[in-house]
């Protein structure tokens, strides 16, 4: 598990969107986090693979951007954003197992060629019956 040092991100307090009567305009509960992935300290490899993931919340300068605004508090909203930075970090570090192609099994094979048959025997018998 990767634990990304409070210094490599910046957090911004902003005003949030939505419903909230009077107070939302007054309060700046939202959080804006930016973490600049090619200045960070993570490992050149997870770096290159934060950045050629397809995740519209990286820019083209390499920079990702979270917006936190689920918590009514500024304080919920921090530690939501990091929360969910560390997450994504954390997922571009799994290596995916190689996957190895397998083939079915005759009894498989038999069994789908088995059920063919039977469906086209149903279908057959749906036939007009002809009259003697």
């Amino acid at each position: 598990m990767i634990i990304i040092p409070e210094t490599e991100y910046e957090l911004t307090a902003i005003r949030a969107q939505g419903a909230g009567g009077q107070n939302v305009n007054k309060v700046s509960s939202a959080i804006h986090l930016r973490f600049d992935i090619a200045a960070s300290s993570l490992s050149d490899w997870l770096k290159q693979k934060l950045i050629d993931s397809k995740d519209n919340r990286i820019t083209d300068e390499g920079v990702l951007i979270l917006k936190a605004q689920q918590y009514r508090t500024q304080e919920a909203n921090k530690k939501d954003a990091i929360k969910r930075l560390h997450e994504i970090v954390n997922a571009a570090n799994q290596v995916k197992p190689m996957r190895y192609a397998t083939r079915p099994s005759y009894g498989s094979k038999q069994r789908r060629l088995e059920s063919k048959s039977q469906r086209g025997q149903v279908k057959q018998l749906r036939g007009k019956i002809a009259a003697d």
